[in-house]
């Protein structure tokens, strides 16, 4: 799932969806797992002339339209100005503008491909702006399998970031386990995913972070 921001929306709302979410899994199955990932420089590398041609190509843009958004990101020029001084105007070949309108729609249809790779997987993308979760669920004796798809989807986010001139900052990858049911003993295994390690605790709720 993608979400432009609207009027009504904000982070709050797209914390409480994924929470939701991941609540009702919990109440079919046994654990759930979340990623959140994290994106360096997210909205200036977005590639011009990669995303016009997905606008033309997978959203059916032409004519005015697509001409339009061709003139809204092309000819943008940067400098740096301080008091005395100003360098060298070069020109943008990358990036779309973070306060405005529609620079988050823009980098949603962008990375709009990543979200389809992960259902692939049988995950739950769910996207705002440049933040992206991804989240699965299973009974306890499936771990093994959650565990596998996970680490492959993860894998392959990295590969597509990568060709999509994106950075895909893995150290500061983060990834919470939940538990809802209640055990003598502590439930390990323990999930490693890239660097990160993720515990699946038996406690009521657990929430862990990558260590």
């Amino acid at each position: 799932m993608k979400r432009i921001r609207e009027d009504k929306d904000s982070t709050e709302t797209a914390v409480l969806r994924v929470l939701s979410d991941i609540l009702l899994a919990l109440n079919s199955s046994d654990i759930a797992v979340l990623t959140l990932l994290d994106l360096s420089a997210a909205f200036d590398s977005v590639d011009h002339v990669t995303l016009l041609q997905r606008l033309r190509t997978s959203y059916g843009l032409g004519g005015s339209v697509f001409a339009c958004f061709a003139s809204y990101l092309s000819n943008r020029t940067q400098c740096v100005r301080l008091p005395s001084t100003t360098s060298t105007e070069s020109a943008v070949l990358y990036g779309v503008p973070q306060v405005s309108v529609l620079g988050p729609i823009l980098f949603l249809l962008y990375t709009a491909d990543l979200l389809r790779l992960v259902q692939r997987h049988q995950l739950h993308p769910h996207a705002y702006a440049d933040d992206t979760q991804i989240y699965g669920s299973c009974h306890l004796s499936m771990a093994d399998v959650l565990q596998q798809r996970l680490s492959d989807c993860i894998d392959d986010v990295a590969l597509w970031m990568m060709s999509n001139r994106l950075q895909l900052n893995m150290l500061r990858l983060r990834f919470c386990g939940a538990h809802l049911h209640v055990a003598n003993n502590r439930f390990q295994p323990v999930l490693c995913v890239s660097a990160a390690l993720l515990c699946f605790l038996s406690l009521p709720f657990v929430i862990l972070e990558s260590i």
